[in-house]
């Protein structure tokens, strides 16, 4: 039930906030920046860590062991007969024969324990009513929005996203933002080529540590003469764009970015 609410907040939030923006027919379409980057993600301990990754595995392992045995089943009919077996629904001949090749009980029961894992790993009850969830999940949304605002991000993957664990300082809400500037020595030279370009913007948006523009960038580059400046600033907010559009920037509300 965790789980799944979790994933019809990413589906209700998306289709809240995209106003309008369909995919093919009138169906709703997933953005990475708008539904999965926002998310308020729990921050588990290591044992709560492993002890998710392992029901995953084993939830992983049992679905692709039933598919293996049965080709024709389906992860949808497997699905289709786990939300009936939730509801207390009867189950008609079909439903009953992806049952049995499908062993959807342990199915089942190993999302149960995934959901009370990570329930744990937000320090909430296991129990808690879908509308409670919701609320949470809303109220922890908004904490996190003001910890950014301030400067502090709670990265997702740290080793990816943050592989020199720069230290976050809380600047506080009335803070000015000041730029950080690297030693003359640290401060890289701008890549001739484009992939290399977008792997330097990701790099110095990662060094920055907080929501940061264009502009910002521009200093964490060697420095240029000013009539190249705005040449160069335009390079960096298109790659910056393009970052976005892909889904591996997320823009926030005063059209700054972060990873």
């Amino acid at each position: 039930m965790f789980l799944g609410v979790l994933s019809s907040e990413i589906h209700t939030a998306w289709s809240s906030v995209a106003g309008g923006r369909l995919g093919v027919g009138n169906d709703s379409r997933y953005n990475s920046t708008r539904c999965f980057q926002p998310f308020p993600f729990p921050t588990p301990t290591e044992a709560q860590q492993e002890q998710i990754r392992g029901i995953a595995e084993q939830l992983d392992a049992h679905r692709k062991q039933r598919q293996a045995q049965h080709p024709t089943l389906t992860i949808t009919d497997m699905y289709n007969v786990l939300e009936k077996l939730r509801s207390g629904e009867a189950l008609n001949a079909k439903e009953q024969k992806t049952h049995e090749q499908g062993l959807v009980s342990i199915l089942l029961q190993l999302h149960q324990e995934l959901d009370a894992a990570v329930a744990a790993a937000y320090g909430w009850p296991n129990n808690l009513p879908e509308e409670a969830i919701l609320e949470r999940l809303v109220a922890l949304n908004k904490e996190r929005a003001a910890e950014e605002a301030r400067g502090h991000i709670r990265w997702l993957r740290p080793a990816y996203q943050n592989p020199q664990g720069a230290q976050q300082a809380d600047m506080g809400i009335e803070a000015k933002a000041k730029t950080i500037k690297a030693t003359a020595k640290e401060v890289p030279a701008w890549p001739k080529t484009l992939s290399e370009q977008a792997q330097a913007v990701q790099r110095a948006l990662q060094l920055h540590e907080r929501p940061a523009t264009a502009e910002d960038l521009l200093h964490q580059f060697k420095p240029i003469a000013k009539l190249q400046q705005p040449q160069r600033l335009q390079q960096i907010d298109s790659l910056l764009q393009t970052l976005h559009g892909l889904g591996l920037l997320r823009k926030t509300e005063q059209d700054q970015y972060v990873k």
